[in-house]
């Protein structure tokens, strides 16, 4: 190996699905990566959970896999990182797991980001109009912990009592790897209202809210169960890997661990450092990108040196991606997981699979040949326009942002008969483009409060779709840039170990080191392009109000939560 990769960094990322793991040199170049699926309980309607245990197992094993694919010395690791989904661990005073399910099974200890029981309880904790509230764009979401947490207290009243913490994953992660109940800025702002801007080690803590909502009890206790240790993301965490994860991981005792940091906000880490255009990175240009993180579902991440409060947005964050930067979070409950919905419930989902498992293609590939075939022989110039008369709400999952509404659901208009493979695409298209929208919609709204999103930085499964990229340029008017290293995610986690070991002196001098520019794709910026997009996304706006005027007509309330 090099004298120029001698230093190697892990980052770790735990998806909704798998646990993966990557080695990286101090470039931010991929050597090797390992991937383990996560188990998981859908028992009810909008419960999701899975075990703490069985998700370090994954870890662990992603973790050797990358080390026999990249062939690297675990000796020469410098540091390393972790990143989750903002999921609800809860362990006993020993450290062992407590239930979170009604069927009362100990391994089934963490609620998982997704998981929606809690919408009643979110919808009280808003009505309360607290000032915290202002901070996670006015309304909060059943995806985040205090409603979860709320539940878990008027529900399952025995786990609450056993409960000695309740960790969010990532920082459940950096416990099991440390033994260091050290919590996360990231976490603990983004989904558990800690304010910040009040300052580290339990500082931003408000009794009032908690007081207020059903939750004192933390107030007596002096936040002890949910954090009174809280450090910025990268930072080193006391006495690094101890001896029983060094085995577990295999690598060295004593390795430094950062703080760490939430899944989609890791990927934050792995893109916005990169330069474009032979121009360096700089704090004035940060504040015009967009990370883009696309999954099952998606978050929309920017950053600014003041605060910006965009109603129905979550933050403005202090410190919770970048230090020093406050942080405006967008997203979509659904991406990934609306897409697949769509295509795999159509009756041409068969014919589809056949199709592409005859041609060795994907079924995506598959779809963005059929889709460019069928704009040929319909005379269409621009592909886009094949789905004038078909338009689908996205909202099937609620509305993250910027209606900040759970209980919302989707709509399709222009449906006929057909249940060809034509149709199927058609389709297709038509859910990527409500996607888009959904994407506009929130740069939308974030320029009204100041920003001036230019640039969207992309990782995550939408990067490897063609069709899905440029849609999302046409739609926002923005030039979409790709890591040269794909798994933006993983990188992040690495960035944060790179800063923990001193490699680099600030997390955004590790960010700037190890982030580089891929792929660019503009937008086509013609009038009959963005005519057509102009008038989609009006059509967007209108399915929304006609589905309140629905739900008005049937007398059933709006339950924001």
């Amino acid at each position: 190996m090099t004298k120029k990769s001698a230093d190697l960094f892990v980052g770790i990322d735990v998806g909704t699905g798998s646990a993966r793991a990557g080695i990286f040199d101090a470039q931010g170049k991929l050597l090797g990566s390992g991937v383990c699926p996560i188990r998981m309980w859908k028992n009810a309607p909008d419960f999701v959970e899975q075990s703490s245990d069985d998700i370090w197992k994954s870890c662990c094993k992603a973790l050797r896999a990358a080390f026999s694919v990249s062939g690297a010395n675990p000796k020469k690791i410098r540091g390393i990182g972790f990143d989750a989904t903002c999921s609800l661990v809860a362990l006993d005073k020993s450290g062992k797991p407590v239930t979170v399910s009604p069927k009362g099974h100990d391994e089934q200890n963490v609620i998982v980001w997704m998981d929606h029981r809690a919408i009643g309880q979110a919808a009280r904790i808003n009505a309360t109009k607290h000032a915290v509230l202002k901070y996670v764009g006015g309304v909060i979401s059943p995806e985040m912990q205090t409603p979860k947490l709320l539940w878990l207290k008027e529900n399952l009243p025995a786990t609450w009592q056993r409960t000695a913490h309740f960790f969010d994953l990532p920082d459940y992660l950096t416990y099991r790897a440390t033994g260091s109940f050290t919590r996360s800025l990231c976490s603990l702002v983004c989904k558990w209202t800690y304010l910040g801007h009040k300052g580290l080690d339990g500082k931003g803590w408000d009794a009032s809210y908690f007081r207020a909502i059903g939750l004192g009890d933390f107030v007596r206790e002096k936040f002890e169960r949910i954090g009174t240790r809280v450090r910025p993301m990268g930072e080193p965490i006391e006495n690094g890997v101890n001896a029983q994860a060094a085995r577990e991981l295999g690598i060295p005792a004593g390795t430094p661990v950062g703080v760490s940091i939430i899944d989609a906000h890791s990927g934050g880490l792995g893109l916005l450092g990169a330069s474009v255009d032979g121009k360096k990175t700089t704090e004035a240009l940060l504040q015009k990108r967009l990370a883009l993180i696309d999954g099952t579902s998606s978050c929309h991440m920017a950053v600014s040196k003041k605060p910006r409060f965009v109603p129905g947005v979550w933050g403005p964050y202090f410190s919770a991606m970048v230090p020093g930067f406050w942080l405006t979070e967008g997203g979509q409950s659904a991406v990934g997981a609306l897409i697949d919905h769509v295509i795999f419930s159509h009756p041409a989902a068969a014919q589809l699979k056949r199709a592409a498992q005859k041609e060795k293609t994907s079924v995506f590939d598959k779809l963005n040949t059929q889709v460019r075939d069928l704009a040929q022989r319909r005379g269409v110039s621009y592909f886009g326009e094949l789905t004038a008369d078909l338009h689908i709400n996205p909202d099937y999952h609620g509305n993250r942002s910027p209606r900040a509404d759970p209980t919302l659901k989707g709509m399709v208009s222009g449906l006929t008969l057909d249940e060809s493979l034509d149709d199927l695409a058609l389709q297709y298209l038509a859910v990527v483009q409500a996607v888009a929208y959904g994407t506009r919609d929130i740069i939308t709204q974030m320029n009204k409060q100041g920003y001036r999103i230019e640039t969207i930085f992309v990782t995550g499964g939408g990067a490897k779709n063609p069709l899905f990229l440029q849609t999302h340029a046409d739609v926002t008017g923005c030039t979409l840039i790709l890591a040269k290293e794909p798994e933006a995610v993983l990188l992040g986690s690495a960035v944060l170990g790179a800063a923990a070991c001193g490699k680099y002196k600030t997390l955004f001098e590790a960010m700037c080191a190890m982030n580089k520019t891929g792929r660019v794709i503009k937008p086509n910026l013609s009038k009959t392009v963005a005519d057509y997009h102009a008038a989609k996304f009006a059509v967007f706006g209108q399915m929304h109000k006609d589905y309140l005027n629905y739900r008005a007509l049937m007398h059933i309330p709006c339950k924001r939560g």
